[in-house]
């Protein structure tokens, strides 16, 4: 699978957003791309006031969508890309969508929100119910995370255990002490405990760091971007993937399996108690 990762700074209005991910996506299947992963949330982006989210979000059906995806008629490439997207509860879905063909092919809605930092995402987004999705491309199959899922390792090992050997990981990770750090070392974590590609791709602008990467089942960084705008390209090479399993069978050596239930946020027990629960 040849792998594109691209980064754009967002604006607040979508049909400039839109117009920088139909280039980068004629771009992605110029250049051979049978994947092209790009960050989280682009619909529309708002450094203060970011209750917008909210007033700007569109449905599946709305232009934005329904814009890109005809992008991708006529190419071999699926498109992952972040948008916000009405709820019935008056907040919205940080809603990944997967485009191919000029059709809409999956959507995982985001499962993990950013309250941490200071920063609370749940006051506008409202946590997704539904379980890990994955699926198929190129004779490869996708699993699917958004920016702070990647913190939680449970995710992704659950979407490994489903069949996936690259996680596509759309990402507007927030600059701060050490952030950088982190988001490296994680995507870097996910890729080696459970053998797999990982393609991340990570808004750039002045809130937040760039850095989109592909980092191999080994762990080992194949592309990079910087605080630019871009695109990183990389060969997810399946006997590679299948090696790295031979010679480093940590799934197969592991003792203890991921409940695949999806919990309320807050309402998984904590500490001894919840050993043998």
């Amino acid at each position: 699978m040849r792998i594109a990762t691209g980064q754009f700074a967002a604006s607040p209005d979508w049909e400039p957003n839109l117009d920088r991910c139909r280039s980068l996506a004629a771009r992605a299947a110029a250049g051979g791309a049978d994947l092209l992963v790009l960050p989280e949330g682009v619909l529309a982006r708002f450094t203060e006031d970011r209750h917008r989210i909210r007033e700007v979000a569109q449905p599946l059906d709305g232009p934005f969508v329904t814009g890109l995806a005809e992008a991708t008629r006529g190419t071999d490439t699926a498109v992952v890309v972040g948008i916000h997207e009405p709820s019935d509860d008056g907040r919205v879905f940080n809603t990944l969508v997967v485009l191919r063909g000029g059709a809409l092919v999956t959507v995982y809605r985001k499962l993990h929100l950013y309250d941490a930092f200071g920063d609370r995402e749940s006051a506008h987004v409202r946590p997704a119910e539904e379980p890990p999705v994955t699926f198929d491309h190129a004779g490869t199959r996708v699993g699917l995370m958004t920016c702070y899922d990647v913190r939680f390792p449970e995710l992704a090992r659950l979407l490994a255990d489903d069949g996936a050997e690259v996680l596509a990981l759309p990402a507007a990770w927030v600059r701060g002490p050490h952030k950088e750090r982190h988001w490296e070392v994680m995507i870097a974590a996910r890729a080696l405990e459970n053998t797999c590609w990982v393609a991340a791709s990570g808004e750039c602008g002045p809130r937040n760091i760039g850095n989109s990467l592909v980092v191999d089942p080994l762990g080992t960084v194949r592309a990079r971007l910087g605080a630019e705008p871009g695109l990183a390209w990389a060969e997810a090479d399946p006997e590679f993937t299948t090696a790295a399993r031979a010679s480093l069978p940590v799934r197969a050596n592991r003792r203890f399996a991921v409940d695949p239930r999806v919990h309320a946020p807050g309402a998984v027990p904590a500490g001894p108690a919840a050993v043998g629960a």
